[in-house]
């Protein structure tokens, strides 16, 4: 049994690994899977960390709306889920634009995590309840109609972070970004 469980253990590092090596990195020369993986490890810290981000959607005449929004854990792909209102704002500038920019402010230090990507409206009954928060039943007295999941699928992540010895090119100061979910 301890010798099965050291072979999944070896097969899901690897696994790992492989992903690392293929992930593009912009903006910085450390192009490594050490590096990579710190990259990776610092973003999900700092948003893992975050109770509130801030979700930017367009409206109608393409202007940029930003409001705080409380956080759920990131998937290990970096897919990030969000619950609201299905009458929101913010709900109807996602059926309109699914671009969307997600801001986590690094709460311990200097740094922050910003993932852009394509939101996609979720009200199946399963995946609401598996991203239900506890404390949320004055919020959605109604799960069906009145609680609906944000999924964004992230395309790229900047990252900064001093505490983790993460920071921007020295004359443009543009910083690390990792592509995802294969855009450039």
């Amino acid at each position: 049994m301890k010798a099965h469980k050291m072979k999944d253990l070896r097969k899901t590092i690897a696994i790992y690994f492989l992903i690392l090596l293929l992930l593009p990195l912009k903006g910085y020369s450390q192009n490594t899977t050490y590096y990579s993986l710190k990259l990776i490890t610092a973003s999900k810290e700092i948003i893992n960390a975050a109770h509130t981000c801030a979700l930017i959607t367009l409206d109608a005449e393409g202007k940029p709306r930003v409001r705080m929004i409380e956080t759920l854990p990131v998937d290990d792909d970096f897919t990030l889920w969000f619950g609201t209102n299905p009458r929101s704002r913010k709900v109807e500038q996602i059926k309109n634009d699914t671009r969307v920019t997600v801001y986590y402010a690094d709460a311990t230090s200097t740094g922050y995590v910003m993932i852009q990507g394509k939101a996609i409206l979720v009200n199946d009954a399963e995946e609401k309840k598996k991203h239900w928060k506890e404390g949320w039943q004055s919020y959605y007295p109604d799960k069906k109609k009145d609680f609906v999941l944000i999924k964004v699928i992230p395309e790229s992540l900047e990252l900064v972070s001093y505490i983790h010895g993460i920071v921007g090119d020295t004359e443009t100061w543009e910083p690390p970004i990792i592509y995802l979910n294969n855009t450039n």
